[in-house]
């Protein structure tokens, strides 16, 4: 039972993980197909001589920034409310945005923006992005912060006010310390989910404001790069590590 379990796992993650070690592995290879000639850096190089790809990174690092901040100042600040309060409907509410297919969302919001902007004569850019991103991420945010919240006991900041110290003051010194892992956890996933967005972001997104999964697509449709192979593989190399650092945040 245990050589099959054994089996199991390694083809379970030989699936997960062999499409992404094959692309990093022809992300050096020098020829434009998928035949192996010689090692090479050239189509990392090519990355970095591409202004489209730089202005898409450019424009997906300044996203992802704004929409982490806000979400998670957010994010942290609904779920102590939820703590403090209860509700088992709002609770749940949040796992909609979860369970919502990304196309629906995506026309949602766009919906919702040009309804707006009628009367305040805007158009769509960067900062529609922002919060169209904010709007998905702080739910991430709420779940991850409130697991860690269900770790700290109410009695804590009774202990802190019978001593003198005010909501705010409670709230500050004694469950915001104790929340930092979790907070900093949200804040790694909400910026990994803001980052890699491509659904919602087409939707949402003006004519200046492309960001790195709308060039990668648009290059993929004009035919396979290698440059999509390197591309892809620093993401899943800059995004793996930070999940896996969100996880031993989260953990601490």
């Amino acid at each position: 039972m245990k050589r099959w379990l054994g089996v199991y796992t390694v083809g379970f993650f030989a699936f997960l993980h062999l499409p992404l070690l094959t692309l990093a592995v022809f992300s050096f290879n020098s020829s434009k197909f998928t035949r192996w000639e010689h090692f090479s850096f050239e189509w990392y190089a090519a990355i970095f001589k591409d202004p489209q790809i730089l202005e898409g990174t450019w424009n997906s690092v300044i996203i992802a920034f704004w929409a982490t901040i806000l979400s998670t100042v957010i994010g942290t600040l609904c779920a102590y409310g939820l703590w403090k309060r209860g509700s088992r409907v709002l609770t749940s509410s949040l796992y909609l945005s979860l369970v919502t297919p990304e196309i629906v969302t995506g026309i949602s919001l766009l919906a919702l923006f040009q309804w707006a902007f009628r009367w305040l004569h805007w158009q769509l850019g960067l900062y529609t992005v922002v919060l169209a991103h904010v709007a998905f991420s702080i739910a991430y945010v709420v779940i991850v912060v409130s697991a860690r919240l269900r770790t700290v006991s109410p009695a804590l900041e009774e202990a802190a006010m019978d001593l003198g110290a005010n909501e705010w003051q409670a709230f500050w010194y004694v469950t915001l310390p104790a929340l930092a892992p979790g907070i900093v956890a949200a804040a790694l996933l909400a910026l990994t989910v803001s980052f890699d967005d491509y659904v919602i972001t087409s939707m949402v997104a003006g004519v200046d404001s492309e960001t790195l999964p709308m060039v990668i697509y648009a290059m993929a449709r004009r035919g396979a790069s290698p440059v999509i192979n390197a591309i892809s593989a620093l993401i899943t190399l800059i995004f793996g590590a930070l999940i896996l650092i969100s996880e031993r945040v989260r953990e601490a």
